[in-house]
């Protein structure tokens, strides 16, 4: 099985950093989500992640998501990332979504707790992180 190579994005004032090291199986977003058009974004991302997944078998992927902001077209993409990832949890992959937040903020908080609920193969991990 050939892994797709590693994939990284910088980020820039209106996307996230994108961190895809699929031999490593870790895949990390950080920064701020807000592109001006978030299908176009994330849509090769997506596809390579499904990709990947695709040739997993019983891996134990590590997810890693620490954004201080998304907009609502950039929510529906990250749901597509995550149905993906919670598809592969139950098709016996160990996915691990470690999800960290500004302590003090709710919005981000309260995000992370739908994910939790709506995708319950994934093994979710809330990290607040004091605020600087």
């Amino acid at each position: 099985m050939q892994l797709p190579s590693p994939l990284f994005i910088a980020a820039t004032p209106s996307s996230p950093e994108i961190d895809f090291r699929f031999e490593q199986h870790t895949l990390s977003i950080k920064g701020e989500s807000y592109p001006e058009n978030a299908a176009a974004f994330y849509g090769p991302l997506i596809a390579a992640v499904r990709a990947y997944l695709e040739g997993c078998r019983a891996a134990a992927i590590t997810v890693n998501v620490s954004l201080a902001y998304f907009n609502s077209s950039s929510t529906k993409m990250l749901f597509t990332l995550f149905d993906a990832l919670n598809q592969a949890a139950a098709d016996g992959n160990q996915v691990r979504l470690n999800w960290y937040h500004d302590e003090d903020d709710d919005t981000i908080l309260e995000f992370g707790q739908e994910l939790q609920q709506d995708f319950t193969a994934l093994d979710f991990r809330d990290h607040p992180v004091q605020g600087t």
